[in-house]
């Protein structure tokens, strides 16, 4: 199996950059399956219903989310029509939506688990790993390719729980700190992993947002407007290989595509 795994989509510049680099990312790496972080995709706070369809129309198979899921308030009574977007699976139990799926295609199944850190994250959050056993029991029982978007703010926090999960899920992809890391691999256990994926939007920037405010901020400590950037679009993510009897990891590749967008991307 060939899955393609894409970092968070910072806002419209993000979006763009998605469309406009999936067909080239297709003909290259024929995957099974696209998966896309969301979290912020409505202007850097969060996924609003238009923009689930407005991506999965770019053929993404599933959508995960983070600490931004309830940013924008439509987004609540949606996932009760919308199994392919999926939130932290260890928020409280009486949050809407649920934590995973599995998908269909080409006569495959894949499923996605979405889960959160604890360490430096604003929303408290039920133990990930302890949460995870039932669900993988539940997953698997359809099929034993399964990837894990991780959303999390500490390096060591994700590298944890990468070891925690070795040989139990097919990929680990780290999200939130928009900084794709040098550490992809594969862990002993058959488990492809890498600390974070990046991001997709405007790289000229500070992890997606318009650096002059940001520097502004941090010279005068005064609340300023944080923007979303459109300079220098580049999709960032992961290319793996999976077999599909056992669930391993054959490979792990990093995604870094630049693009040009076919308008201003500014912000709407």
């Amino acid at each position: 199996m060939r899955i393609i795994f894409l970092g968070d989509i910072v806002g419209e510049p993000g979006r763009d950059a998605v469309k406009t680099a999936l067909p080239m990312l297709k003909e290259r790496y024929a995957p099974d399956f696209i998966v896309v972080n969301g979290e912020n995709a409505a202007g850097g706070h969060g996924i609003t219903p238009r923009l689930v369809y407005e991506i999965l129309r770019c053929k993404v198979d599933v959508i995960t989310l983070g600490d931004h899921t309830w940013d924008q308030r439509e987004i609540l009574p949606f996932f009760e029509q919308e199994p392919r977007l999926i939130r932290p699976f260890n928020f409280p139990t009486t949050s809407p939506g649920l934590g995973w799926v599995v998908v269909s295609g080409n006569g495959k199944k894949f499923g996605v688990i979405n889960a959160m850190g604890r360490t430096f994250m604003p929303v408290p959050v039920d133990n990930p790993v302890l949460g995870l056993p039932p669900i993988l029991e539940q997953v698997k029982r359809e099929t034993n390719c399964i990837l894990v978007d991780f959303h999390a703010e500490t390096t060591s926090e994700k590298i944890a729980f990468g070891h925690a999960v070795d040989g139990q899920v097919s990929v680990v992809v780290g999200t939130h700190t928009h900084v794709q890391t040098a550490d992809d691999k594969i862990l002993p256990g058959g488990t492809a992993y890498i600390t974070d994926a990046g991001f997709c939007g405007g790289h000229d920037s500070v992890i997606g947002r318009d650096k002059e405010p940001i520097l502004e901020r941090y010279k005068t400590l005064m609340p300023v407007r944080m923007t979303v950037s459109a300079k220098q679009p580049q999709v960032d993510g992961i290319f793996a290989e999976i077999d599909e009897e056992t669930g391993k990891a054959l490979k792990i590749e990093r995604i870094q595509q630049a693009v040009e967008l076919p308008s201003n991307g500014k912000e709407k």
